[in-house]
């Protein structure tokens, strides 16, 4: 009997602390050059222009490119990225504070200033999902 108890608690924990695991695919077509690679990150509220939860790089052949972020939970994130174009590892800026090198947030929106996170985010439930980004 203990050991029938045991397993129930145990099953009924694990689909109460279960979350959902999926994928987001991230393909940008715009690229104006296949010089460089373009640096997507992954945020969610919390780290929103801070640390990334996930990092990933791509190399681009005829202006397009894609990553795939695997083994996400559902939730709400956000994905910024930039064309690094003279390859070192960081988005450039004039001295004026405005970027040298594209970029290119979720939703598309492109507007005056840095990416907003209300404007960025997007939800990711139990399905893979796919978002074109522009720059």
């Amino acid at each position: 009997m203990k050991t029938t108890l045991l397993l129930f608690v145990t099953f009924i924990s694990l689909i109460s602390y279960s979350q959902e695991i999926s994928s987001i695919k991230v393909t940008i077509e715009n690229a104006n050059s296949d010089d460089g690679t373009v640096g997507y990150t992954l945020y969610n509220k919390d780290n929103f222009m801070g640390m990334p939860l996930k990092v990933a790089n791509s190399e681009i052949k005829d202006g397009k490119t894609s990553v795939v972020f695997e083994n996400i939970a559902s939730g709400t994130y956000a994905i910024l990225c930039y064309h690094d174009k003279n390859g070192n590892g960081k988005m450039d800026f004039e001295t004026n504070g405005m970027p040298k090198e594209s970029y290119g947030s979720s939703n598309n929106i492109m507007a005056m200033g840095p990416p907003q996170w209300e404007d960025c985010k997007f939800e990711l439930k139990d399905e893979p999902i796919s978002l074109n980004i522009r720059f």
